[in-house]
C-alpha cells in the first residue's frame, strides 16, 4: 500500500511539471507559462498546492534593450490590480544580473511595453519600464538591497513598486503616466541573464487581485474575501477558503479544529480539515457584527448583535453549539471583545454620553464597571491568559496605539509609539506576544475601514520593536477578534480583493 501511495505521489508530481510546460494550462492562480523571446533552453513552472508555492526554472538572456528573453508565469488582468509575492533564488546562481520578480506587460510579445518589479542576483531592487513596443527599458533603482517581499500595483496609468525585507515596512517607488492599456498580462518571471543556464526561484504568499474601486460604498458593497492561516514564525500564509462576499473576524476554537467567523450577519463554524462551513444558530440574533469571542473553555461565545435597540449593537452570550442568545449589556451601543480566563468577566467597548470607553461586567450583566475614561476611542480590549493584564488600543495620544492596563483599569500604559494606527492587539496563548493590525496614518485614527493596505505585526507584550509578519489588503474584519491557534504557532485572518 505504501509503495502504491509513493508511486501515485510521483506520478502526480510528474504530471504537475509536464502540465506546467503546456501553453495555456492553468497553474495555481495563473493562466499560462511561456518562454518569451525564444530562449535556447526551455524553462518550466510548477505549483505545489499544499504549500501554495510556485517554482520557476527560468531561461533567457535578458530583460532590457528593445527585446526581452525570459520565462513568464502570467494571467490576463484588466482595470486596477495588485500582485504580491515573497521570492527567493534557489542556489548561488551563475550571473549577478539574474532577475526574478513581478511583471505587467501589454502583451507576451518580446518587445512589449512593460513594467517590471525586479530583484537581481546581486541584491539590486529596481523598477524597470518600457513605455512603448521596442523601446529601450528605463530603470529606477531602489535604495533597499536584496528585499524578499515584493508588490506591484497598477492604478490607472500609475504603477507602484513595494519592496521590503520580511519583517520590515515597505519602501516604495512610483511611476506615473505609463500606459500599458486596459487589458494586460501580469505575473511572475525569472531571467538568468544568460543562454547557458537556467535559474530557479521560489515564490510564496503570492496573491493577485483587484482592489476596491473608488465608487465602492463601505458596508454596502463588498469585494471577495480569503480566509487565511499563517505560521507566525515564518510568515507563510495558506488560503483555506475563498468567498465572493465578506468573511470577517475568525476565532480559533480551543480544540484547534475550527474557525468561527462572521458572514453577512451570521456566524459560521468552519471545519479546517473538511473545509466545510456550518451556520451557528443564534436565533433572533441575525445581525451579528465582527466582534465575537469564545470563552476560554470554548463552551460559550460572546457576540455583538444589532437586532434590537434600533440597530445599535449589544452584547449577548450564546452556547457555541447555538441557541437563544442571552442579553448581557443594558446600554447600547456595546461591542464585545473579551472574556476573563475564569469566565467571570466580560469586557467591551461602549459609547456612553458621547464617549467610547472600555467597560466590564459579569456573565449576567448585573453591573457595568467603567475601566477607561479618556477623550477619543478606547477599543479592542483583551485579557492576558493569566488574567492579570488587559491589552487594548486607544487614540488618546493622537494616532491609534496599543496600550495595557490592570484588570481594574489602573496603570494604563502605552506600548506602541510609531507613526501608524495600530488596532486590535491579541495576546498569544503563552502570554509573551501581541499581534495587531497596522493601518497607515492617512486612515483616520478612530476608523478601521475595509480595503486598505495594511500590515499584521508581532511585538513582545512588554512593548519594543514590532515586526511585520504579513503584508496584505484588508482592514475591517481582518483580525478584529482573538485569532491565535491554541498552540500559539499560527493566527487566522481575512484578506480582501476580487481574485
Amino acid at each position: 500500500m505504501k509503495s502504491k501511495l509513493l508511486l501515485l505521489g510521483l506520478l502526480m508530481s510528474i504530471f504537475m511539471e509536464v502540465k506546467a510546460q503546456v501553453p495555456n494550462a492553468k497553474i495555481g492562480s495563473f493562466d499560462q507559462f511561456l518562454n518569451i523571446g525564444k530562449p535556447k533552453i526551455k524553462g518550466s513552472a510548477s505549483y505545489n498546492e499544499p504549500s501554495q508555492t510556485y517554482l520557476i526554472s527560468g531561461t533567457g538572456s535578458n530583460i532590457w534593450f528593445s527585446q526581452d528573453s525570459f520565462s513568464f508565469l502570467s494571467k490576463k488582468m484588466s482595470g486596477d490590480f495588485i500582485i504580491q509575492t515573497q521570492v527567493k533564488f534557489i542556489g548561488e546562481g551563475h550571473e549577478l544580473h539574474r532577475k526574478a520578480g513581478l511583471m505587467i506587460r501589454t502583451s507576451t510579445a518580446p518587445n512589449s511595453a512593460t513594467v517590471v518589479c525586479a530583484l537581481h542576483g546581486d541584491g539590486l531592487a529596481s523598477l524597470q519600464y518600457r513605455t512603448s513596443a521596442g523601446a529601450i527599458l528605463k530603470e529606477v533603482k531602489m535604495t533597499i538591497k536584496a528585499p524578499d517581499v515584493l508588490q506591484l500595483e497598477k492604478k490607472g496609468n500609475t504603477y507602484t513598486m513595494y519592496a521590503a525585507h520580511f519583517g520590515e515596512i515597505y519602501q516604495t517607488e512610483i511611476l506615473n503616466d505609463i500606459d500599458l492599456g486596459e487589458n494586460v498580462v501580469a505575473g511572475l518571471f525569472v531571467c538568468p541573464h544568460t543562454n547557458k543556464f537556467a535559474e530557479e526561484a521560489e515564490f510564496s504568499n503570492t496573491r493577485i487581485f483587484n482592489p476596491a474601486p473608488a465608487n465602492l460604498i463601505q458596508y454596502k458593497d463588498y469585494l471577495g474575501s480569503a480566509l487565511e492561516i499563517m505560521d507566525v514564525s515564518t510568515g507563510h500564509r495558506e488560503v483555506i477558503s475563498n468567498y465572493k462576499g465578506s468573511f470577517q473576524a475568525p476565532n480559533w476554537t480551543p480544540d484547534g479544529k475550527s474557525l468561527i467567523y462572521n458572514q453577512e450577519g451570521k456566524l459560521y463554524n468552519f471545519d479546517i480539515n473538511s473545509r466545510i462551513a456550518t451556520v451557528i444558530n443564534t436565533d433572533f440574533a441575525n445581525k451579528n457584527n465582527n466582534d465575537h469571542v469564545l470563552s476560554l473553555d470554548g463552551k460559550q461565545i460572546g457576540i455583538s448583535n444589532q437586532s434590537e435597540d434600533g440597530g445599535k449593537s449589544n452584547v449577548y452570550t450564546v452556547p457555541v453549539t447555538g441557541g437563544v442568545p442571552k442579553r448581557i449589556t443594558a446600554k447600547s451601543p456595546s461591542y464585545f471583545h473579551g472574556w476573563s480566563p475564569d469566565n467571570l468577566s466580560l469586557i467591551y467597548t461602549g459609547e456612553r454620553n458621547g464617549q467610547f470607553d472600555i467597560y466590564k461586567t459579569d456573565p449576567n450583566g448585573s453591573k457595568e464597571i467603567q475601566l477607561t475614561n479618556t477623550k477619543g476611542l478606547d477599543d479592542g480590549s483583551e485579557y492576558s491568559p493569566d488574567g492579570k493584564t488587559i491589552y487594548f488600543c486607544s487614540t488618546r495620544t493622537g494616532l491609534m496605539q496599543v496600550w495595557k492596563m490592570d484588570p481594574n483599569g489602573k496603570n494604563q500604559t502605552q506600548l506602541t509609539f510609531d507613526d501608524y494606527n495600530n488596532w486590535f492587539p491579541h495576546v498569544s496563548p503563552d502570554g509573551k506576544w501581541l499581534v495587531f493590525i497596522t493601518f497607515s496614518k492617512d486612515v483616520p485614527a478612530d476608523k478601521h475601514p475595509f480595503y486598505e493596505r495594511v500590515y499584521i505585526r508581532l511585538m513582545p507584550v512588554e512593548g519594543g520593536q514590532a515586526k511585520v509578519i504579513s503584508y496584505l489588503y484588508g482592514g475591517q474584519g481582518t483580525m478584529n477578534v482573538p485569532s491565535w491557534s491554541p498552540d500559539g504557532k499560527k493566527i487566522a485572518f481575512v484578506s480582501n480583493g476580487t481574485f
